[in-house]
């Protein structure tokens, strides 16, 4: 999930934790056991991996911990908003929160931000988007009818999720009509091309830094294979370790 644009989408409403309590008894536990935190900054364009040091109350403000590097830590502050994700007991955990401040925190520099109004809890892996790469793109391909023939429209993925994938459809050729049901579309994954039904959910019209505007559309899986399933998780899994190498400076 790109936490930063994905985070406030209505279809994860239903799982959006509002209770004060709740929110910092979860944080809390967070906390307590050392969970490791990714914190996405830039619009998901950079993310280090962080944890909570601590919970004010009294203050409703969080603790985290600081990045590695100075460089890191000054992309932070200069951040405008800032997304979390993290797992507790097998549960997807995502929250964010409007730009950090510097501290010191128990004798030791450290960050922090208001305590989140809401907190998301994710017990079905499939709504967990995962961004999949610009450089190097995963494509996906939808047979469009257009003037009575039939058009193969390839689309690179923008992200993909267990449940279904967004692709970017930038000459604006495929019909984005709620509940449209495109049938034998091929997402060619590094691991084997897959075959599935796709189904338009939501679109949403991106203008580009060169005036240039493109759809971004949210497509669910049909009925897919239990084959289908495994190789989309394959990829996910692949994808996860690839940014988390990359969060730890590893990869």
């Amino acid at each position: 999930m790109t936490l930063a644009s994905e985070y406030e989408n209505d279809d994860l409403n239903p799982f959006r934790v509002r209770s004060r309590r709740e929110v910092i008894a979860l944080l809390r536990s967070i906390g307590e056991r050392n969970q490791l935190v990714r914190m996405l900054i830039n619009q998901g364009q950079d993310t280090i991996v962080t944890s909570i040091l601590n919970i004010d109350e009294s203050n409703d403000t969080v603790y985290l911990d600081c990045a590695p590097t100075a460089v890191m830590n000054q992309r932070v502050l200069d951040s405008e908003k800032l997304s979390f994700e993290t797992v507790l007991e097998n549960i997807r955990i995502l929250f964010n929160s409007p730009a950090a401040e510097s501290i010191v925190y128990e004798g030791l520099p450290a960050f922090i931000i208001p305590l989140p109004t809401n907190v998301i809890r994710l017990q079905r892996r499939e709504y967990y988007r995962v961004p999949t790469p610009y450089t190097n793109p995963v494509h996906c391909t939808i047979n469009v009818k257009i003037e009575d023939q039939i058009i193969p429209v390839v689309a690179a993925l923008h992200n993909i999720s267990g449940g279904g994938i967004s692709i970017v459809d930038d000459k604006k050729l495929i019909d984005t009509t709620q509940g449209r049901i495109y049938e034998n579309c091929r997402i060619d994954l590094p691991g084997g091309a897959v075959t599935v039904d796709l189904q338009i959910r939501n679109l949403l019209e991106v203008t580009l830094t060169n005036g240039k505007v493109i759809n971004r559309i949210g497509c669910a899986f049909v009925d897919p294979s239990n084959g289908t399933l495994g190789a989309v998780q394959k990829y996910i899994t692949k994808l996860e370790r690839d940014q988390n190498a990359k969060a730890t400076g590893l990869g």
